[in-house]
């Protein structure tokens, strides 16, 4: 692990318990965690910022995710099976991330990003009824293969093409397609969270670049920001995670903005 100072040291720790506090209630805890990495390891390769991040990252979510599942209304099936083909989407999205520019990319995602935005703030109810197919039955077999094939396969493909807001897009696709609460599809997207980190942490293990040490300290305090996250989104209700939404999506925009400005 490089020398690394003390102030350091806790500014890390203290981005990784704000990340996993973002990345419980609503996704893009990325937005914080990375950057704080790459500015606090300014000579460390980026390959091994990357693997660090997931390696940090993956123990806040799942602790995310099993306090949802032990408290909230998910379907673990069904997450685990947007999981896999997440993972599978990854995979191809990074395959092709290479021939592709991500400076391209950011004008068009900042456009969606927007248009969510508006979406979510004129639909006061958006993201407030009960899962189903909007007339209180459970979703149908058509919306749960359009939502495997969309927040599995398609968002999926975007995490490893891209990335940025990965986290959030699911939620946003699993309250859309499933007409699932916010509360829900948050619980919902930690799942497929777990299984995209989980493949990705594999991949840079197998390639030696995660600074296990740096990690590991960091974890414990994304692991204890997931879990407040978690019990916060919980107690407060859609209502709750629709601000934080709403706040986490500005951010984004505005953080691929300045990369823009300065590409």
């Amino acid at each position: 692990m490089p020398e690394i100072s003390l102030t350091v040291l806790v500014l890390l720790c203290l981005a990784a318990a704000a990340a996993g506090w973002v990345d419980a209630v609503v996704g893009g805890g990325g937005l914080l965690l990375l950057p704080a990495l790459l500015l606090g390891l300014p000579n460390v390769p980026a390959a091994h910022v990357l693997g660090t991040n997931k390696a940090v990252a993956i123990v806040g979510t799942t602790g995310a995710a099993v306090t949802f599942v032990r408290k909230a209304p998910v379907r673990v099936g069904l997450a685990v099976r947007v999981g896999l083909m997440a993972l599978a989407g990854s995979m191809t999205g990074a395959f092709f991330a290479a021939g592709i520019s991500s400076e391209a990319l950011r004008p068009v995602i900042m456009v969606v990003l927007l248009g969510v935005a508006a979406f979510v703030m004129l639909r006061p109810s958006f993201g407030t009824a009960a899962a189903g197919d909007g007339t209180g039955r459970p979703a149908g077999r058509a919306r749960i293969v359009t939502a495997i094939v969309l927040a599995g396969g398609g968002i999926g493909f975007y995490d490893g093409l891209f990335g940025p807001g990965t986290g959030t897009f699911l939620v946003l696709a699993l309250t859309a397609v499933l007409h699932l609460d916010l509360v829900t599809a948050s619980a919902t997207a930690k799942i497929v969270n777990v299984c995209t980190n989980g493949g990705a942490l594999a991949m840079f293990a197998y390639q030696g670049t995660v600074l296990w040490q740096l990690a590991a300290v960091m974890a414990v305090f994304n692991l204890a920001g997931g879990m407040v996250g978690a019990r916060m989104a919980l107690s407060r209700g859609s209502g709750f995670v629709r601000a934080v939404l709403l706040t986490v999506v500005f951010s984004l925009v505005a953080k691929l903005g300045f990369d823009q400005w300065n590409a």
